[in-house]
């Protein structure tokens, strides 16, 4: 059972309206907060003013001995009470007020809270000493709780009408930011298999840049890939038509031969070709392995000890031919690169040196270092190439007109592709020595390991 992806739109909006939910509850408690605050500031502020004002009142009436209640006339007036006692008299109070004095009877100033006949009260008290007089004006915490409680109600409202509109706009603005990704998700899917050219980046926002860069350098590596496949199919059903149909060939006149020598000859052909035919497959498998591979693995070789081991397995070819083998390696090269593929690189050239030289000529390979880089070198006394086929040298199957020796063309192809994934220069000249073709492969110089 296929499990169903999970959505990026849906995780954006989870998280946002999560952090939005939680600035709405940390705003409602700054709220509560600074409300409260505020509040208690502008309550005991107007505790205070009051004392004052009972204080500094005309004091002609004080002398009677009972107190007086005084007038209610807000409905939060039962909740607030005050109290003014005279040479420790109580003289005057509010309707609400305990008898019990909410602290002395004389000599008190500044706030406190005060429990009196089992209920809470925030006093301020405020003595003159000129007239002997004690103020209390207290207030009953509760009513600072439901005063704050209404401030809240008004202000809590248009924060929660605000949340589900915050909530829609944010949905909406998540929707159409991942718009453009929903845009290429249907450029892609609109695409057919065989589209590979790159994806427009124009007018894409920054953040998609990346992506889109990558999508195309993965483009591009398959329409590379894909264009190998087809050309190594195109060369191998190109090249292996020749030496198939001369086997066919062989075969049939071995088959009609009536005299031995005839029939041997005719296998020994069937054999020559059945040789060439699988010098050829290893060719094109070893292009199609070189061409495919986007970054072999690397490793400090030394190529003097890579060029000596081509040299012996090629040693009793040149031998055959009476040729005059050299090999001039006399200290290590360190090169940065990967032996197989130096191997196979190495093998092409002097290879292609021992067969297309003549009988007796000489072959020459030399590894040394110039300066920051390791050099091969592998001249021949061949027949050499002109200018036109100089220039041409390295072209798939191009072989040079009136060559006797067998080939595919393949080689050069491959020594020019391994150079290029080690970063090496190639050189083709003609022999100032020999008048041969000579070849030089530049590598950066490595660090012996």
């Amino acid at each position: 059972m296929s499990r169903v992806a999970p959505s990026l739109q849906v995780r954006l909006l989870g998280l946002m309206f999560g952090v939005l939910a939680a600035l709405w509850a940390a705003t409602l408690a700054l709220t509560l907060s600074d409300t409260r605050h505020e509040l208690d500031e502008l309550l005991d502020a107007h505790l205070a003013q009051s004392a004052s004002l009972l204080l500094v009142q005309d004091a002609d009436n004080d002398g009677d001995a009972e107190a007086r209640d005084a007038p209610v006339l807000h409905h939060y007036a039962p909740r607030v009470a005050f109290q003014v006692w005279r040479d420790g008299r109580l003289v005057q109070r509010s309707a609400n007020a305990p008898g019990q004095s909410f602290g002395p009877a004389s000599g008190r100033d500044g706030f406190s809270s005060v429990r009196v006949a089992d209920t809470d009260w925030r006093v301020f008290a405020a003595y003159d000493p000129a007239r002997r007089r004690q103020v209390y004006v207290g207030e009953r915490p509760g009513a600072r709780d439901e005063i704050l409680r209404a401030v809240l109600r008004g202000v809590s409202w248009p924060l929660a009408l605000a949340l589900p509109v915050l909530g829609l706009a944010t949905w909406w603005t998540v929707r159409r930011g991942l718009a453009p990704l929903r845009r290429l998700g249907g450029t892609l899917a609109a695409r057919g298999a065989d589209a590979l050219e790159p994806v427009p980046a124009e007018g894409m926002f920054a953040e998609m840049l990346p992506l889109a860069t990558s999508l195309n350098d993965l483009l591009r590596r398959i329409a590379d890939l894909l264009a190998n496949e087809r050309r190594f199919t195109a060369d191998a059903a190109h090249e292996l038509r020749t030496p198939v149909a001369a086997i066919r060939m062989q075969a049939q006149v071995a088959r009609a031969a009536t005299d031995g020598a005839a029939r041997a000859r005719a296998l020994d052909g069937l054999l020559a070709g059945c040789d060439r035919a699988a010098r050829l497959i290893d060719q094109l498998l070893t292009l199609a392995r070189v061409e495919s591979a986007q970054a072999p693995d690397m490793a400090t070789v030394d190529l003097a000890a890579v060029v000596r081991g081509v040299m012996a397995e090629l040693a009793p070819t040149a031998l055959a031919k009476g040729q005059q083998f050299e090999l001039d390696a006399p200290e290590p090269c360190a090169v940065r690169g990967n032996a197989l593929l130096l191997a196979v690189l190495a093998r092409n050239l002097v290879d292609n040196a021992v067969r297309y030289a003549p009988l007796g000529a000489p072959v020459c390979v030399c590894v040394r270092r110039e300066g920051n880089e390791i050099v091969l070198d592998v001249e021949d006394g061949g027949p050499g190439l002109d200018d036109a086929g100089l220039v041409r040298l390295g072209e798939r199957f191009y072989r040079p007109a009136g060559s006797a020796a067998p080939g595919s063309g393949l080689g050069w192809s491959i020594v020019r592709r391994i150079a290029a994934v080690h970063g090496a220069r190639v050189d083709v000249r003609r022999s100032a020595r020999w008048g041969g073709l000579a070849v030089g492969v530049r590598f950066a110089a490595g660090h012996p390991s």
